[in-house]
């Protein structure tokens, strides 16, 4: 058909189809380790669901010639506002692990977090970058052993990473029941190089130290800035007064998030705890966005909200299952066609405008109420949407 782009694979043309046919060739153990949440996955779920609860308000006649999907994350320009967030043991998925998710995002100009858990080191993982364009964090899940958080925090450091994202909603691991019914564990072969090299990274439980720290406070977070030149960025704030001591505590930086729905069930979206973060750190620190992300209209409605940068998660494992590093490559430039494709028909030319003058909320009765008057000031915001968002 005239005007329709060529497609980029013979099976894969969005997500979702990624999805599925990633599914068909990983173990039923490794899919659902992957895509699987705490108990009942009902906030794993939401956190897709609530983009369905906004809609777009495109404008026409707009000339959308010079479009620019182009971003900044970490002071550093990226292809588009997207980078991926750090998921653990990516061996479970394809034996190109974290370094062919590297490979793909250095390729495609875009950032990375790595996880504490990953089977990759992190040295190696940057050293991917053979296009120096990407730019890395390491992410921590704080243990009891101060050395060992340590540890993970010089290997980061030495490796160029420019942030460190403290995992704030880790005190203890959260009830994943199909890791439970498969006897899901580290499969032989991999290894977890960000963790000390004296720990059985198998069965942490037998050493006290490796723990998950049930006394974090936000004194800790002066105690990560006193101990690195990273960035600190605390990663599962979802709470606005969390997010006023956070930015208090001196944190460079926020990321809503609510661990894909992986420790607590239960809890609002991210997208639904978004505006309300927003509204407390009021710009006063960067936040980024990180969950339920399948599409890129998803990407445009989480920055219309106020997010300044979003990331995805699962979906790199997914491009692993379905074909390595070009599964990944395959994802990203699908996510990137749609974020493009979403702001020429929105009639936006610039990420930095795009913001809640484009979105409605669907009220119960499908009405849509508006975010913002043209003039970007909160019209009904304060009415029928804000009762709607506490509800949640």
């Amino acid at each position: 058909m005239a005007g329709r782009p060529q497609s980029l694979d013979e099976n894969v043309f969005c997500i979702a189809d990624l999805i599925e046919h990633s599914q068909r060739r990983l173990s039923k153990t490794a899919f659902e380790y992957i895509g699987g949440g705490a108990m009942d996955m009902i906030t794993t779920q939401d956190n897709c669901n609530s983009f369905n609860r906004y809609r777009l308000l495109p404008r026409v006649m707009k000339d959308v010639r010079h479009v620019d999907p182009s971003s900044k994350c970490w002071g550093k320009k990226t292809a588009f506002p997207l980078g991926f967030s750090p998921t653990g043991l990516h061996g479970v998925a394809h034996k190109d692990r974290e370094l062919g998710v590297s490979r793909a995002a250095s390729k495609a100009n875009t950032p990375m977090c790595l996880s504490s858990w990953a089977n990759s080191s992190i040295e190696h993982v940057v050293a991917q970058d053979t296009q120096h364009t990407g730019v890395y964090a390491m992410q921590l899940s704080v243990v009891e052993d101060p050395e060992a958080n340590l540890y993970t925090i010089r290997k980061a450091e030495a490796a160029g990473c420019k942030a460190l994202w403290v995992t704030c909603d880790l005190p203890i691991l959260g009830r994943r029941l199909n890791e439970f019914k498969n006897k899901f564990s580290i499969p032989q072969g991999l290894t977890v190089p960000n963790l000390p090299p004296d720990v059985d990274f198998r069965d942490t439980g037998k050493s006290s130290r490796m723990g998950y720290d049930r006394g974090m406070t936000w004194d800790r977070v002066r105690w990560f800035k006193q101990h690195t030149k990273m960035e600190v960025w605390l990663k599962g704030i979802m709470d606005p007064e969390d997010a006023r001591l956070a930015v208090e505590a001196g944190a460079d930086g926020i990321i809503v998030s609510n661990h894909g729905g992986r420790q607590l069930d239960g809890i609002s979206s991210t997208l639904s705890a978004l505006p309300g973060v927003v509204e407390a750190v009021n710009k006063r620190v960067p936040i980024h966005f990180d969950g339920g992300i399948r599409r890129g209209t998803d990407i445009f409605k989480a920055l219309a909200l106020g997010a300044d940068f979003c990331f995805v998660g699962r979906i790199a494992l997914w491009g692993l299952g379905y074909n390595g590093e070009a599964g990944v490559a395959l994802a990203l430039k699908l996510l990137y066609d749609e974020f493009y494709a979403t702001m020429t028909m929105v009639g936006v030319n610039k990420v930095k405008d795009i913001g809640p003058q484009h979105l409605a909320w669907v009220a119960a009765d499908g009405s849509l109420v508006r975010l913002a008057d043209k003039k970007g000031h909160h019209g009904q915001r304060d009415g029928q949407l804000s009762r709607a968002l506490a509800k949640l």
